[in-house]
């Protein structure tokens, strides 16, 4: 097994950017149209969401100010109560983006966001989505949440089902805020891209 993903990541490598972003895009699309009905696999809507987790930042670009050495861990934070168990640590299991290997990670705080690229705010921090956006205000993080109306508050990033399937909106006045650049063929792959303030 351990020699197939060698040669699955080696090929990766010499694939384009052009051609890797194709293909996340592909597999991106793949993962929104998974079934969680009881007639497919047991697929749960956590592992489809922790899988676009550990695929969003493929497609972001952070600042330069906020350049990734490759010694450090591209690191995918969960805030508040964790809906994903061990999904998301098997999602991001011996992945890397940009030679930096993918890191799962939980906080209690969004002062500890710090270090994270992506933030997974839990809908058990509903009550307090204004503190922790406001916390997050000056710092480079990828937002994103599965709670109502998140795009719309000042989140980047909402999870949705759509029927039996996981999709996601986006709000690019957020992503501009924070300095982030999402790439159109994550944005293609969205249901609704808004500009709200």
């Amino acid at each position: 097994m351990a020699e197939v993903n060698g040669i699955r990541r080696r090929a990766w490598r010499r694939l384009s950017r052009q051609a890797r972003f194709a293909a996340m895009a592909f597999a991106l699309a793949l993962i929104g149209t998974c079934n969680l009905s009881a007639q497919a696999p047991k697929i749960t809507e956590y592992q489809v969401k922790a899988a676009y987790l550990a695929n969003f930042g493929r497609f972001v670009e952070w600042p330069a100010s906020v350049a990734l050495a490759k010694s450090e861990s591209f690191t995918i934070c969960v805030l508040g109560q964790d809906p994903f168990g061990a999904d998301l640590d098997a999602a991001v299991a011996g992945e890397t983006i940009g030679g930096a290997r993918l890191l799962a990670k939980r906080i209690s705080r969004p002062q500890d966001a710090v270090d994270c690229r992506i933030l997974f705010i839990s809908s058990s921090e509903v009550s307090q989505w204004k503190e922790i956006l406001a916390a997050l205000r000056t710092l480079s993080v990828l937002t994103v949440s599965d709670m109502p109306q998140f795009t719309r508050r000042g989140g980047i990033i909402q999870f949705l089902l759509d029927g039996n399937r996981v999709r996601f909106d986006i709000n690019l006045a957020a992503t501009e805020r924070v300095g982030l650049n999402l790439s159109s063929e994550l944005l293609k792959l969205a249901v609704t891209v808004s500009r709200s303030p």
